[in-house]
């Protein structure tokens, strides 16, 4: 596993949306804690005009809005920002999961939910909206990946990995810390074609493990979310 590093900085901004008040305050008074400059809507459309108006650093969406569906809000926000967002729903159907991560949100997370748990995930996505696409070499504690020359490392060792299975590394790599659906490796890596084949998905990612990690029976770098995909850590 990557080697943890607390990169909460004063005057990150976060914004808040979500109708419950008390869940607002809470989030408002444990974020302000850790050094994050919070904002706060009650409604979709409000949140829309903050993320407009103050550039928010990332996102807090509840799908659950008064106003409107928080898928809404999440898609017309990727019309036109990258911002990284975290859902933040009771829904925890693994449908409405993929459906959001399949619509650009970085990450999901169920209520009721542990204030560390939510802000590792931030840590997660902060770090990948700060990462440049074009960095040569990812560092992932033992796990090197050197885009330049298309090689994986572990431990200072290369490790031959097959074109799709370096694609699916790439893949993984340049959105560490995010949940990459079925959908999305398959359609990214296969095509259009194979979206829906996810034992095919699988095996690749049985044969992946089985040369990176130390057990493959107890992965620390590449973590199944269970229903939905993967993510690299």
């Amino acid at each position: 596993m990557k080697e943890e590093i607390n990169i909460d900085k004063k005057g990150q901004r976060i914004l808040i949306i979500d109708d419950e008040t008390q869940i607002r305050r809470f989030l408002r008074v444990s974020l302000t804690s850790h050094g994050y400059d919070v904002r706060e809507a009650g409604t979709g459309q409000a949140g829309l005009e903050e993320v407009a108006m103050n550039n928010a650093d990332l996102v807090i969406l509840d799908l659950g809005l008064p106003d409107m569906n928080g898928m809404e809000v999440l898609n017309k926000i990727r019309e036109w920002s990258k911002v990284p967002i975290i859902i933040l729903s009771v829904k925890e159907q693994e449908t409405d999961k993929i459906t959001a991560l399949d619509h650009g949100a970085d990450d999901y997370v169920t209520k009721p939910f542990s204030m560390g748990e939510l802000l590792a995930r931030m840590r997660a996505a902060l770090r990948h909206s700060e990462r440049v696409e074009e960095e040569p070499i990812l560092k992932f504690d033992d796990l090197v990946l050197d885009l330049s020359h298309r090689q994986v490392k572990v431990s200072d060792g290369e490790i031959k990995l097959t074109p799709t299975e370096y694609e699916l590394m790439k893949n993984l790599g340049l959105n560490a810390g995010k949940v990459l659906t079925h959908k999305f490796l398959l359609r990214t890596v296969w095509g259009p074609a194979y979206e829906n084949d996810i034992q095919y998905l699988r095996v690749f990612m049985g044969q992946i493990r089985r040369k990176i990690e130390r057990d493959p029976s107890r992965p620390r770098h590449i973590i199944t979310e269970p229903g939905v995909g993967y993510r690299l850590l």
